[in-house]
């Protein structure tokens, strides 16, 4: 997925728990134009339903999600 989509940012939010890597990502997300895209790294379970629902709640596009060995992988693309 990382190759096919031309990321604009990103944000190692690793070791950091709920909620920082969503604060970080807004913060981030505030800096980018509409329609960029901001892959975030995070380590907190937590983040995939606070990511979930932050895209929908806020109407960026979660675009993709992966977890490997505990690391949490999301890409988000800017409304």
């Amino acid at each position: 997925m990382s190759d096919a989509v031309i990321v604009d940012a990103e944000l190692d939010a690793s070791g950091l728990n709920c909620p920082l890597p969503l604060l970080k990502a807004k913060l981030e997300l505030n800096r980018l134009a509409s329609g960029a895209v901001l892959k975030v790294i995070a380590t907190d379970a937590g983040s995939q339903r606070d990511f979930r629902a932050f895209a929908t709640l806020a109407g960026h596009t979660l675009l993709h999600e992966e977890v490997v060995d505990g690391v949490y992988r999301y890409w988000l693309r800017k409304a």
